[in-house]
Order: structure tokens, then C-alpha cells, then sequence
């Protein structure tokens, strides 16, 4: 498995709101056997995950998604979790003025509960995965290693991200527009630029996780795209150009040719980078029939937009859930650097001879990407 692979999802013309686009995404049936509700956690979300003995992932971390596979088709919540039912508002005129921002420990980013459950932490299952990228360090002390790495361990990665709520658009999109009876997941779009896919198993998923995207993490040109962009145009389906339309047969079927082109469009130009893509599967668990994988993309510089994420496949490899997160430039560059120094067993000038650059020029970018510490004073 290296692509992904949306079987069994149709688009639905697009819902504009300025310089965002929505592209709903239906299912003819649900996905059978497994069903997916949301955990909310107090506070504002700031949690701390033990991913070893000696390290710790920290981010925003609002709500856990909980999978359950049992085969009793409800999406009951957990003890010490809370399912929210479709309009919930969150705030309001009695919030509390000064909130409280603790330190919510969680075991794992995935963790199995009673049954057939497993509880995760959506979008930080790739997130983890991308900042934990080639940074073991080579296997071997090369001379570039320093003492202070080995001795002391690698300085914390981070990246920035940009909470929904601030993604110009975004939260009044998702309120205004009209959910499709069978729909299971929506493609996210700023400026055209595909921002996020998120795809559920079945419908009343959907409808009950549909406002949790404005809790989700964007990555920086989201938030320019959105801020910045100009409005995008709305899809229009022009008829009788040409056609003879005489009977409400005619009409439905004018409007059905319409909607396969929307489709045909939207999965070959606006959606093309993140389908045509290949990507480095990492399995995260497995439930009966189904697996948890995230992926990576090749951090091939191309120019296109690259996107990290994880889902949630069957035996068949149709994707049952679904979700991603767009890197920045910066983020692929990065990637890109640290996939070459790990292809080169991290010795220099092998990287250097790969990258087309000088031995000096490298030194430059490790330090810029954030991983001077790789190297010895005297480098």
C-alpha cells in the first residue's frame, strides 16, 4: 500500500465561502463494522503525551477520536468522555473570562480500551510521526555526531500550526452550509489549495464530528491562503447550452452529467496531489479487519503541496477514516533534508554529492533546519 486510495466516496459540488471551499464527500453504503465518536477533554487542550521513558510529544490536543469495532453500530462514549450532538456551541455569553490551562498527561497517542475500542489522537498521530522524522540520529558515531547529542540526547523538535478557529472562514463555513444525508467526510480548501480531507466511516459520524474541524491544527499557508486569498468562484451548472431539455427526465439528466464533471474535475486538478501521490505507510495498530496507519509523503520538491495525515483502512484497503494536515514549504524542505542525511547514513559528504551541493552549503541547511546540534563545534 503507498497511495491513497477513496473508493466508495463520491464529491458533491462545492460550498464557497469567500477564499474557502468545501467539496462534500458521500457514501453509497457505511462502512460496516466500524463506527467513530469523539472524547472531549476539559480545559483548552493542552496535553502531554509519553511517547518513551524519556520522551514527550506537547501540543494542542482538544478531543481524542475513540474506533470502536465491537459490530453494535452505536457510537455510545466512553466512561470520562462525552459525545456531542450536532450544533453543539462551545463558549458563549457565560464562558468564564479566565480559563485554566493544565497539563492533561495521555498514555499513548493510541491506546486500547474495554472491548473492541481503541482511543487516538487524531491529526497528532502525524504530526508525532513527522516531527519524530530521521531524528534518532545515524546508527553509527560518525565524526559529525557531537558529544553533546550523544551524551545529552537531541534537542525537542517543533513546528507551528494554526488552531481552525483562526483560519479566516472556516468556522462559518462549516456552520452555514447544508450536511448531505450520506455524507461521511469533506475535503477542505483555501484559496484552492487543498488545506484538509477528513473522512468517517458512516454518516452519523459525520454529522456529530463535523464542528471538530475548526478544533483541528492547519499548517501556516493555510492560514496565509485564508487571510490573504481572494474569494474563490462558487460552482455553477449551466444547462441548455446545446442540449435539448423538454422533459424533467432531461432536466435530471443535464444536472447529473453536471455533477460527474464536477467530480471528474475536482479528482483530477484540485484534489490530484493528494491522490496521485505515494507515501510511506507506518502501522499504528490493527482492529480485527481494520488498521490504523500513518503516512508520509516522498518530500519530493516538486512545487506541489504535500500533506501528512493518517487513516484508517479495512482488509480491502478502502479508506474507512481519514485525515490530513498540509506542510508548509519550509516543512518539505526540512523533510526532504532529513530523508537525503538518513538515505547517506547522515555522513556528510555523501548528503552533500546527493543534494548537489558543498559539504559547507549542507552544514548551512542542517543548522537552519533546527539540527545544528548534529554536528561538532568544528564542523
Amino acid at each position: 500500500m503507498n497511495r491513497l486510495e477513496l473508493t466508495g466516496l463520491t464529491t458533491r459540488p462545492s460550498q464557497v465561502w469567500g477564499g474557502v471551499r468545501l467539496v462534500p464527500l458521500v457514501r453509497e453504503a457505511p462502512v460496516e463494522g466500524l463506527r467513530l465518536h469523539r472524547e472531549v477533554y476539559e480545559g483548552l487542550g493542552a496535553g502531554i503525551v509519553e511517547l518513551g521513558p524519556r520522551s514527550h510529544y506537547v501540543s494542542y490536543i482538544p478531543h481524542g477520536f475513540v474506533a470502536d469495532w465491537s459490530g453494535t453500530d452505536t457510537a455510545a462514549p466512553e466512561p470520562g468522555g462525552q459525545s456531542a450532538a450536532y450544533g453543539t456551541q462551545f463558549g458563549g455569553r457565560d464562558a468564564p473570562t479566565a480559563l485554566r490551562l493544565p497539563s492533561l498527561p495521555r498514555h499513548r497517542m493510541a491506546k486500547r480500551r474495554p472491548g473492541d475500542r481503541l482511543r487516538f489522537l487524531p491529526l497528532h498521530l502525524a504530526l508525532e510521526g513527522y516531527l519524530a522524522l530521521h531524528f534518532g540520529g545515524p546508527s553509527t558515531a560518525w565524526e559529525e555526531w557531537s558529544r553533546a547529542a550523544l551524551r545529552d540526547g537531541l534537542s525537542p523538535r517543533a513546528e507551528d500550526a494554526y488552531l481552525g478557529r483562526s483560519v479566516r472562514g472556516l468556522g462559518e463555513a462549516l456552520r452555514i452550509f447544508e450536511i448531505h444525508p450520506d455524507q461521511c467526510g469533506v475535503m477542505v480548501y483555501a484559496s484552492d489549495a487543498l488545506a484538509a480531507a477528513f473522512v468517517v466511516p458512516h454518516p452519523e459520524d459525520y454529522r456529530l464530528l463535523h464542528a471538530s474541524l475548526v478544533e483541528d491544527l492547519y499548517g501556516e499557508v493555510v492560514h496565509q491562503y485564508a487571510l490573504y486569498g481572494a474569494p474563490v468562484p462558487e460552482f455553477g451548472a449551466r444547462l441548455g447550452g446545446g442540449e435539448h431539455i423538454r422533459t424533467l427526465a432531461d432536466l435530471r439528466a443535464a444536472a447529473r452529467g453536471q455533477e460527474r464533471a464536477w467530480e471528474e474535475a475536482h479528482d483530477s486538478l484540485f484534489a490530484r496531489e493528494l491522490l496521485n501521490s505515494s507515501y510511506g505507510f507506518d502501522r499504528v495498530y490493527r482492529m480485527g479487519s481494520f488498521t490504523l496507519w500513518r503516512f508520509l509523503p516522498p518530500f519530493v520538491r516538486d512545487g506541489s503541496g504535500q500533506h501528512i495525515g493518517e487513516t484508517i483502512t479495512d482488509h480491502q484497503g478502502q479508506v474507512a477514516y481519514l485525515k490530513t494536515f498540509r506542510l508548509s514549504d519550509a516543512q518539505i524542505r526540512r523533510g526532504h533534508l532529513l530523508h537525503t542525511l538518513a538515505g547517506a547514513d547522515w555522513e556528510l559528504s555523501r548528503a552533500a554529492a546527493a543534494l548537489g551541493s558543498s559539504r559547507e552549503e549542507l552544514v548551512r541547511r542542517i543548522r537552519a533546519a533546527g539540527v545544528g546540534n548534529l554536528l561538532k563545534g568544528d564542523v
